[in-house]
């Protein structure tokens, strides 16, 4: 089939391809509802990120398990017009999510990429304000999140935090840093944010 064939409205489809080179299609797949969705929807309005990334957002539909979201992830990852999947999930200490380790490594052999959060995401939004670095359960670190924005449940105001995103980047990666010459890993790296990896693809230029 000739590259150049007419699609409807008279633009050959190597002019397609060509435009859609310019910018990667990241498809975001997150656990919760309410704070993932938001804080991911606010990345996606930066100017940075809007002029280099096409980012759809999933949210999973019945609240599963991370094996579940990561074999959406699975699935979309087929579509040729997807360069990247990210599922964004939590530990959940002390109760753990079952199965997370065969999540993992699913989401490894796929090329599906995580930012886990431990014990859950309001530890990634605290770290956009404050260091923390106690071993806490989510109730406790959900607490705090929601006094520290002073928020009565879970939806959150992305530009209470984006601004101060470099911030919490330095912050969760040196608790990555200590968790790894101690050796500790999941499900015990509390606390913990795979988040910073997230915005470092998603901002990065093309």
């Amino acid at each position: 089939m000739s590259a150049t064939r007419q699609r409807r409205g008279g633009k050959p489809l190597k002019r397609v391809t060509a435009r859609r080179a310019e910018r990667r299609t990241i498809v975001v797949f997150c656990e919760g509802s309410k704070s993932e969705p938001a804080y991911v929807n606010g990345v996606r309005r930066l100017p940075g990120v809007t002029a280099n990334t096409a980012m759809t957002i999933v949210v999973d539909p019945i609240q599963g398990t991370p094996v579940t979201l990561v074999e959406a992830a699975i699935r979309k990852s087929q579509d040729d017009e997807v360069d990247e999947c990210w599922c964004l999930f939590d530990v959940e200490w002390p109760l753990n999510h079952p199965r997370l380790a065969e999540a993992v490594d699913l989401a490894t052999r796929n090329g599906i990429h995580l930012a886990i959060s431990n014990p859950c995401f309001e530890l990634w939004l605290l770290l956009h304000h404050q260091d923390w670095s106690r071993f806490e359960n989510t109730d406790v670190v959900e607490r705090a999140s929601r006094a520290l924005e002073k928020r009565k449940g879970k939806s959150i105001d992305a530009a209470f935090y984006l601004p101060h995103r470099q911030e919490a980047v330095r912050r969760a990666v040196v608790l990555e840093q200590r968790h790894s010459r101690s050796g500790t890993t999941l499900p015990d790296d509390n606390p913990s944010s795979g988040m910073h990896k997230f915005l470092a693809a998603v901002e990065r230029p093309r």
